[in-house]
């Protein structure tokens, strides 16, 4: 089999929340910059991108839609296709629309499946671990790769191979059978013994395998999973997998619907660096801490710190700690954490906790990101609110009206084409104008760099669903997002 013959499959569904406050339900982690650099998700794509390999096949839902394509762009890297889920079913089914995508087009590819959260800088090391892999996919195996572990951790799946692998080339070593999160003990007897690996969750097989296993193992699904795929409606360069069939399908993950359940399986060792980024103490382990390590990030001042992640988001707030040791703390600008290193993993906790006592933090930012940009809430009363709106070159929002409320906008970078009712006119920087309740208007900006104003929103009401669309180049219809 030739690597030519090989589609990625990403997986960016996900919501993160033990990356809370910096990942979201409504931008996770996958699409934040957790470095200096390009996203999770951008390195993903790039990882899985090269002159023999096909172009990406990208899964995800329909509020993170446009970010994956603004995101590709910006990587430049063009997608094969972006599937969307009409609601989340877990990993089976999703792999599973892909695999069932490519029958109907190519049905002797094989598909590389990856999350889009996952830290693997190394792309020659990751490169032959994947031409390893496609010859035992080949083979009619399904290949799943392991990481070679440094630590007795606690907070991943683990692998058990048949046997210790040889020294050399990376090859595919029989898979005895997966190990479920251990216990302390446990984990450091499986690090000793050489011969488990954690758990990538990154898998790779032909469609006819991957077809033959969902027909053993989870035949149910097969059926829901084509129709939604046959029915699925163009939408804007995505493709809509269709709802009802969609929701037949039974949510589960492909590790409990087909991999415990497989016999055919086998491991490709990973020897370079990796991580999940699951937890803030994996960040930061990622972070590159100095001496007595601290991993700090932002406007941020240490004074004898130790073993602690300092981590400042907010623009204009400078974090600083003193005396602080084993210490997990995130200051966002509407949220703050401050976590023993040890408790990471309870973050998922407090998430849930925010949202049973309704707090809008639990799971949207400050700032909302659209299709067009984004925006933020600067000051907000009972009657009135006070956003920064950024506008992308060429972006345009939607032809709308409000019930409830009237705006101002003051444009302080760049021009705004803005109509309201049958008057279009050019606002440059410095200008303002206004809109009256009712009144229909659109704002674009029809430049080359960002634009950017202050809106005053007075009125009643000022929810984001108070809004009548008549035009929308981005086809989201009536709601707040669409």
């Amino acid at each position: 089999m030739s690597v030519s013959n090989l589609y990625p499959v990403i997986l960016c569904g996900g919501s993160g929340t033990r990356l809370w406050p910096l990942s979201r339900k409504s931008f996770p982690k996958q699409f934040v910059k957790l470095g200096e650099g390009e996203t999770l998700f951008q390195a993903a794509a790039r990882r899985t991108s090269g002159p023999n390999i096909r172009p990406p096949i990208i899964i995800t839902n329909s509020d993170f839609r446009f970010i994956v394509t603004e995101q590709l762009a910006e990587a430049g890297i063009e997608p094969g296709a972006i599937l969307i889920e009409p609601s989340p079913r877990n990993t089976a089914p999703a792999i599973l629309a892909a695999v069932q995508y490519l029958a109907a087009r190519d049905p002797e590819a094989a598909l590389l499946v990856i999350p889009s959260d996952q830290v693997m800088p190394d792309r020659d090391t990751f490169g032959a671990v994947v031409e390893a892999g496609l010859a035992a996919a080949a083979r009619d195996r399904i290949v799943t790769f392991g990481i070679r572990p440094t630590r007795p951790e606690t907070g991943y799946g683990w692998l058990e191979l048949e046997h210790l692998p040889e020294g050399g080339a990376p090859s595919a070593v029989a898979l005895r059978r997966f190990v479920e999160k251990p216990p302390a003990d446990r984990a450091a007897a499986m690090l000793a013994d050489g011969r488990y690996l954690w758990n990538a969750g990154i898998f790779l097989m032909t469609v006819r395998t991957a077809l033959s296993a969902f027909q053993a193992h989870a035949p149910a699904m097969l059926a829901p999973v084509k129709q939604a795929v046959e029915e699925a409606g163009a939408d804007l360069g995505f493709l809509r997998l269709a709802p009802d069939p969609w929701q037949r399908a039974e949510e589960i993950s492909v590790d409990y619907a087909i991999m415990e359940r497989a016999s055919n399986l086998d491991v490709v060792p990973f020897d370079g660096a990796w991580s999940d980024l699951g937890d803030w103490a994996s960040v930061l382990r990622e972070g590159h801490p100095d001496a007595d390590g601290v991993a700090a990030f932002g406007p941020v001042t240490a004074i004898d710190c130790a073993d602690t992640l300092l981590r400042s988001e907010a623009e204009g707030l400078e974090l600083v700690g003193i005396g602080l040791k084993d210490l997990l703390v995130v200051a966002m600008p509407d949220a703050v954490l401050v976590a023993d290193r040890s408790r990471a993993q309870e973050v998922k906790q407090a998430v849930s906790a925010l949202k049973a006592k309704g707090a809008r933090q639990a799971e949207h930012f400050a700032r909302d990101h659209r299709p067009w940009g984004w925006f933020e809430t600067l000051a907000l009363g009972e009657r009135f609110q006070v956003k920064r709106i950024v506008v992308h070159p060429g972006a345009a929002l939607s032809l709308q009206s409000h019930f409830h409320r009237a705006e101002h906008w003051i444009v302080v970078s760049g021009t705004a084409r803005v109509t309201v009712n049958d008057e279009v006119q050019l606002v440059a920087e410095n200008q303002s104008v206004y809109v009256p309740l009712g009144a229909v208007h659109r704002m674009e900006n029809p430049g080359k760099v960002p634009m950017v104003l202050i809106e005053v929103q007075t009125g009643t009401y000022l929810g984001e669903d108070d809004i009548v669309r008549y035009e929308d180049v981005y086809a989201r219809g009536q709601g707040a997002k669409g």
